[in-house]
């Protein structure tokens, strides 16, 4: 999912983002991307400092980097982190997406294009999200951003696993919910095949979206936009209120 903020050089988290190799890159919002504000929450945050240069440290710069491609770039044929011909995304064991189907849904929409309780589907539906409705949603809630760690590395290349970890501060409203103030966080399991380049090909991820669905709704409703009236109209009974305990 997007960690990002708005431009300025260098990031020690990720590549592919300055130099000769970028001057063609197409932009989304017309030039590289500036992660100070994350860079700062993520490393008050992390459980873990890797020491440079170590597997862990590669691997978890290496998914920072697809993760600002994916989120920045708008032509795949200027990503450098995975190998496009091969790409396969795959969440929770659900058909897996090509590297076009990806960048057009975004980051947000590919993982939660997933099972999860109606009473969370309610606030959040992928397939009416669109990839910048989506980052909007996210980034009003998270002001400071997503931060992404790797906790743990299993195995190393050329199929990589590991347990990562996923935190923000709910500094904003989700969806008319009021801010908490809170951490809201989620963990789970990635396996990477990648190439000689460490390019991915296939990416799996394992997680449960209840985790981070129960904390953005915790606070009380503060305000009805249009997505809370259609909430409403689709649990419009009385003894099935969408703003009952059971959506909190």
């Amino acid at each position: 999912m997007s960690e990002a903020g708005a431009v300025e050089v260098g990031d020690k988290y990720r590549s592919h983002m300055y130099g000769e190799e970028e001057k063609d890159t197409e932009w989304r919002h017309g030039g590289p991307p500036n992660y100070d504000i994350v860079n700062k929450l993520f490393e008050e945050g992390r459980t873990k400092a890797w020491p440079k240069g170590s597997l862990e440290e590669v691997v978890q710069n290496a998914i920072k980097s697809w993760e600002m491609e994916l989120s920045h770039k708008t032509r795949i044929k200027d990503f450098k982190t995975i190998n496009p011909e091969k790409f396969n995304f795959i969440v929770n064991g659900r058909e897996g997406l090509s590297a076009e189907e990806t960048l057009r849904l975004g980051s947000y929409n590919a993982l939660l294009q997933s099972s999860m309780p109606e009473e969370y589907r309610r606030w959040y539906k992928a397939e009416e999200e669109s990839f910048e409705s989506s980052h909007e949603v996210f980034r009003k809630a998270f002001p400071r951003g997503f931060a992404w760690e790797v906790v743990e590395l299993y195995s190393g290349p050329p199929v990589i696993v590991f347990k990562y970890r996923h935190w923000g501060y709910m500094e904003g409203p989700f969806r008319g919910k009021a801010p908490t103030g809170e951490m809201v966080q989620f963990t789970g399991i990635a396996v990477l095949k990648v190439d000689e380049k460490l390019r991915a090909e296939d990416v799996e991820i394992y997680y449960d979206p209840s985790e981070l669905f129960a904390g953005l709704l915790k606070g009380p409703l503060v305000s009805i936009d249009d997505h809370q009236v259609q909430v409403q109209v689709r649990g419009s009974s009385s003894s099935s209120c969408p703003f009952s305990k059971g959506s909190e």
